[in-house]
């Protein structure tokens, strides 16, 4: 593993406006290939601390960039056309990863241990109508994250104050749409929480499971497990039919029958299976390795989803993946080209700093090195 530190973590933003960056590709190719596959989920430890996961998904190039949010840093939401929105100032600390360059967190953690993200919600988000809200407590779909992770220690206190805010419709500058999101949060107390912006109104779920995807909405992915009651970790035993006794075939008949497909109903009901079943670690690297291996199971190279016929379009592939190790507070990101797992920790920051820090994920391309090097 290697640690960021603060010398190391290259351009820093003097401002907290959202200064939209330049990206090399066609902002209509941004409006219809879409973040479709992201799968989340919370592992518990043995110590009664949480390790988070993620995937994040995207067919165009995302250009995120890992970022540290200190205290006291001036924040500000943008409303349709760029009018001013609702402003506020950073309690806590945060680190996580950005996209397109907007001073906002699509994902990540604060120094109280509260994580989560920004999964994609399409055909049912629906926001609140930004004329009928008033601005100073309007965000931007993809200012909530972060408003959350600096404002609050716990899930409770994100539920309580939601009644005191707006998530109205907003153009995303890049992506030319209003991008349809839902939002997952989770506290070390092992609380988790479902945000769905529906129909202008918020529809808030407690998260006992700790797992979401993306559309339908999450009442139906809980209704939907009814179909996979008799699923479980364990072998089935020998079936005896007139005499005849038939066995398994091979390990996992316990396991027989579940979706493996990568649509976001299949990959709720996996990563659900994976949570409940994986054996239970220590907080620290081994459940942060644990909650790796979980993740590697929802990992889509390029080519394995298509949108239609045309061998130009944009493939989506799992571009990140994330880990938060909530206990000790520190944050893991490992890239598709470069799928060595780095951590940063926020106690090595000063979080009480002007400034907020940034550094790109550039990926590290190199063969691996040799286990028996030559004499």
């Amino acid at each position: 593993m290697i640690r960021f530190d603060e010398r190391k973590l290259g351009r820093v933003w003097r401002n907290a406006t959202r200064a939209a960056a330049t990206v090399t590709v066609a902002a209509s190719l941004l409006a219809t290939q879409t973040a479709l596959a992201c799968t989340s989920f919370i592992l518990r430890t043995t110590d009664d601390g949480a390790v988070y996961g993620r995937t994040m998904e995207f067919a165009m190039p995302m250009e995120s960039s890992a970022m540290v949010i200190p205290r006291g840093f001036a924040l500000s939401s943008t409303g349709p056309d760029n009018k001013p929105a609702m402003t506020w100032t950073s309690k806590y600390g945060a680190v996580g990863l950005n996209a397109m360059g907007i001073t906002a967190l699509i994902d990540g953690m604060n120094e109280k241990g509260l994580t989560g993200g920004i999964l994609y919600f399409p055909g049912f988000a629906g926001y609140a109508d930004p004329a009928k809200s008033d601005p100073a407590k309007s965000l931007a779909p993809w200012d909530v994250l972060t408003w959350a992770l600096t404002s609050f220690a716990t899930v409770a206190e994100v539920k309580a104050a939601l009644a005191e805010i707006a998530i109205v419709e907003v153009v995303q500058s890049d992506m030319k749409i209003v991008p349809p999101v839902h939002y997952t949060l989770h506290d070390p107390s092992g609380a988790s929480l479902v945000i769905e912006p529906m129909d202008g109104t918020l529809k808030v779920y407690d998260n006992p499971l700790g797992v979401m995807t993306n559309s339908p909405p999450f009442d139906w992915h809980r209704i939907n497990l009814s179909n996979y009651l008799k699923i479980s970790p364990f072998n089935a035993p020998p079936l005896t039919l007139e005499g005849v006794t038939i066995p398994q075939l091979g390990q996992g008949s316990g396991l027989l029958g579940i979706p493996g497909d990568p649509t976001p109903p299949s990959r709720f009901v996996r990563a659900l299976g994976y949570v409940i079943s994986a054996e239970r670690q220590p907080s620290g690297i081994e459940s942060v390795r644990l909650a790796e291996h979980v993740l590697n199971n929802f990992d889509i190279p390029r080519g394995w989803i298509r949108e239609g016929s045309d061998k130009s379009a944009p493939l989506e592939y799992t571009q990140w993946s994330s880990i938060a190790d909530l206990k000790n507070k520190t944050y893991y990101v490992k890239t598709y080209d470069d799928p060595v797992l780095r951590g940063i920790e926020l106690a090595s920051f000063d979080l009480d700093a002007k400034e907020l820090v940034s550094a790109p994920l550039k990926p590290a391309m190199a063969a691996p090195a040799l286990a028996f090097p030559k004499p």
